[in-house]
């Protein structure tokens, strides 16, 4: 096991990829009146979508599928003839049957689903099913347009009119398969009666007023067979096992109508039970229309021989044989009649091979209908019966060369040819046995000489008689079987459960709808407002300035209300007095006590209150009792002189050119106490170069000597570069960075700066905080928030007595 090495440092994560939780809660919670208008609206949406929207309902139904069983699967398997495989395939194939198209057409054939009625809401359309004030015959084969909405409108009992309302129609013709779409088709202008045929050129039907008003309007649609086909074998109708290991079937349709979807499953299922009994009893009625054909015959031959029989008796006074003409008779009529069946049976072998070689199978008996019990024949046959069954099936919704369909062609091809090689044999051996029977008869028919002729001939037309009665019985008796058979058929499978229809309605889901609004309403705006936020270039993060940002932020300062920039003078109980108030506490701990200081104050670009800062610094200096000097280093932009109501004529551009060499003459009172200024001076054309003479430096050496805090308000470092070069005649550096108008890019500047060892007595200053921001918690820093102090109270007192709650 590996020991944590003690000299290796934790891993840390950087602190930009922490999620601050309470600065998180904060913007949300600075947002909450978005978020409550947000989700007021979405939870509007979601109850209007719930109103005006069109439940759907689930009908379900259960139904038992019984396991097939063959006695010789065992057999077929070892042979490679296996049929169709275990109960999942013979479930597989139930479900597939009872969603196929011709179990879906026979049960639309029952119910009366070709006409639909709507009744017109507000922004829904309501069907409305068996309880309609109108009903409609359509007439399927004239031409008609149909699955689209037609308004039916009457005033009377007598007469209607008729509208075509969307449009889009399919235009249907009788016994074809073509469906044209037709757009916009034109209304017709007549008044129809009630009970007679509407007769108009893409459509035929009658409307039968069935309700009690007088007047009133009802929105129909026809719908075609094939798109209702369609429709209840798509995905609405859903099939599958209860269980694993069970063979139970669960019946779902999600229906807007569930009266109609309750209907068509209870159809559903009662078709395929009749269905499956039809093909139970088709073995039997094939085999009894085969008898039949045979009885045919038959009967005509006895009723032949029988008139023959009496009129040589007859004819010739003999009515009984003697005892050795007996012997021989009963000899012969139990060989021939086992010759009879032996051929009858070789009949139905060659007839059952021609259906095979034709591969005609709709015809086929199976051989224990007719009394050949051949276990393995019968076996196959019925095998091969089903297969053709389940070919039917696929091929209701399959192609030829679909893979199942190619499956199933592939087995019944292999059947047919077992069949056909078993059919072989057993023809063969029954024409084995027919020529031994035949030998045998002959042998007993040589004795017939020591017999008188007449009798010789009563033996003969007897014999005949009797072999056709015995066949004719023994065809009556396996009919009777037949029909029997037919007759006591029931469905192998059965209905467990009736549909029943889920109360609630799956679609649409008031609970999910409602929690899906109150995501979605408090996603957006906080969404919106943390992609704002991530796209947002400028700063307004106290906390995200410190933690980005190489210099320590050593205080943040509220924004001004004032006009002027002398905050600190003429309002020394506001809060942002005390905020540089806290600043000179602060750079009290930096700079060194008892010695003058230098400080400059620069930014990045102009507007992020560099004099704003300067000014209120040195001010709050002053009131302090230090002997403060204020000088304005931006050339460029003169502007401190206007804020104190003082001349700009000269200034440290006049001093420094070498135009006023009398340093006191460049200074100039305040009217406030300690502070004194020095302005910037008419815009020299070279100031870059001014502020990089010794000149300078031997200004600021002699000043240190007079003041206690010379205040620097230098350009922006961003902009011009001199001061960069200001920095090394500081004793510190205070770099001003504007909440809302400071580019974070700006962040990166001072830290190269920074890297580069330029900054090494800087420090930041996080200006003109909001009010909300304070409030949010987003200022940070040294500052103080709104309304702590009392001229901010009395600022705040007096909105409220304006908005009349003070």
């Amino acid at each position: 096991m590996n020991q944590p090495d003690p000299q290796r440092p934790p891993v840390a994560v950087p602190e930009e990829d922490l999620i601050d939780v309470k600065d998180l809660l904060l913007q949300v919670w600075r947002i909450r009146y978005y978020i409550l208008l947000s989700l007021g609206i979405t939870l509007s949406l979601a109850y209007l979508i719930i109103r005006f929207s069109v439940p759907v309902y689930q009908v379900s139904s259960k139904f038992f599928v019984k396991e097939k069983e063959s006695p010789l699967t065992g057999i077929f398997e070892t042979t490679g003839l296996g049929m169709m495989g275990g109960d999942e395939m013979v479930l597989g194939n139930q479900m597939i049957i009872l969603k196929s198209r011709p179990i879906a057409e026979a049960a639309l054939d029952l119910l009366d689903f070709d006409v639909e009625y709507f009744q017109e809401e507000v922004f829904v359309q309501k069907e409305l099913y068996q309880k309609t004030p109108i009903a409609v015959e359509v007439d399927w084969s004239h031409p008609q347009l149909a699955n689209g909405l037609i308004r039916i409108q009457w005033s009377d009992r007598q007469t209607f009119t008729l509208s075509y309302e969307d449009a889009n129609f399919n235009q249907i013709f009788p016994d074809s398969d073509s469906r044209e779409a037709l757009e916009d088709p034109a209304s017709p202008k007549e008044t129809y009666r009630f009970g007679e045929w509407v007769e108009l050129p893409m459509n035929r039907f009658r409307v039968g007023l069935t309700g009690a008003d007088s007047e009133g309007e009802m929105l129909i649609r026809l719908r075609d067979r094939y798109s209702l086909v369609n429709q209840y074998t798509g995905e609405d109708l859903q099939i599958s096992p209860m269980d694993k290991q069970s063979t139970i079937l669960q019946l779902t349709l999600k229906t807007e109508t569930p009266a109609k979807g309750r209907d068509y499953l209870n159809t559903l299922q009662s078709v395929y039970l009749e269905n499956e009994l039809q093909e139970k009893n088709a073995m039997a009625s094939n085999t009894i229309d085969f008898i039949d054909a045979q009885l045919v015959v038959l009967s005509d031959s006895l009723m032949y021989i029988e008139n023959r029989l009496e009129n040589f008796r007859s004819n010739n006074a003999i009515y009984d044989l003697s005892s050795e003409g007996t012997a021989i008779f009963e000899q012969l009529k139990e060989l021939e009649t086992q010759l009879a069946q032996e051929k009858y049976k070789r009949q139905y072998f060659q007839q059952l091979q021609r259906y095979l070689q034709r591969e005609d199978y709709n015809n086929i008996v199976v051989p224990s209908g007719l009394g050949i019990e051949d276990p393995i024949l019968n076996t196959l046959i019925e095998n091969l019966l089903e297969l053709q069954a389940e070919k039917s099936m696929h091929a209701s919704r399959l192609t030829e060369i679909a893979p199942p369909v190619r499956e199933v062609n592939r087995q019944i091809a292999d059947m047919n040819q077992s069949i056909l090689e078993l059919l072989q044999n057993v023809d063969q051996n029954a024409l084995l046995l027919i020529n031994d029977l035949e030998e045998r008869i002959g042998r007993i028919e040589s004795t017939f000489g020591s017999l008188p002729q007449t009798e010789q001939n009563l033996i003969r037309i007897q014999r005949e008689f009797s072999l056709n009665e015995e066949l004719y019985t023994f065809l009556l008796q396996k009919r009777a079987e037949s029909a029997i058979t037919r007759a006591s058929n029931t469905p192998s499978n059965k209905i467990i459960e009736t549909a029943l229809v889920n109360p609630r309605p799956i679609s649409p889901k008031k609970a999910l709808t409602f929690l899906a609004a109150i995501i979605i309403g408090g996603m957006i705006p906080v969404g919106f407002s943390m992609l704002r936020n991530y796209f947002n270039t400028k700063i307004k993060d106290g906390k995200e300035l410190e933690r980005k940002s190489n210099l320590t932020l050593l205080s943040s300062i509220n924004q001004s209300e004032e006009k002027d920039n002398l905050v600190v003078l003429n309002h020394p109980r506001s809060g942002v007095t005390e905020a540089f108030r806290s600043l000179r506490a602060n750079l009290n701990f930096i700079l060194p006590r008892e010695q003058p200081s230098v400080i400059m104050i620069t930014s990045s670009i102009s507007g992020e209150g560099k004099t704003f800062s300067s000014i209120n610094l040195a001010s709050v200096y002053a009131l302090s009792g230090k002997k403060t000097l204020l000088i304005g280093c931006d050339l460029r932009k003169p502007r401190i002189f206007d804020d104190f109501k003082l001349k700009n004529k000269n200034g440290l551009s006049t001093y420094l050119s070498g135009q006023e060499s009398d340093l006191n003459a460049v200074i100039q009172a305040t009217d406030y106490e300690h502070l004194d200024v020095i302005a910037s001076g008419p815009i020299p054309p070279n100031p870059a170069e001014l502020l990089i003479t010794d000149r300078f430096r031997e200004m600021l050496t002699a000043m240190r000597e007079r003041y206690d805090v010379i205040i620097l308000d230098t350009p922006p470092v961003g902009l011009v570069s001199e001061s960069l070069d200001l920095i090394q005649l500081a004793d510190l550096c205070l770099f001003v960075i504007r909440y809302n108008y400071s580019q974070r890019l700006f962040i990166e500047h001072i830290n190269t700066l920074k890297k580069q060892q330029i900054l090494n007595k800087a420090y930041l200053i996080f200006n003109g905080v909001e009010k909300k921001a304070q409030r949010y918690g987003y200022g940070y820093g040294y500052g103080y928030g709104y309304g702590y102090y009392a001229e901010d109270q009395q600022e705040k007192k007096s909105w409220r007595k304006w908005l009349g709650r003070g």
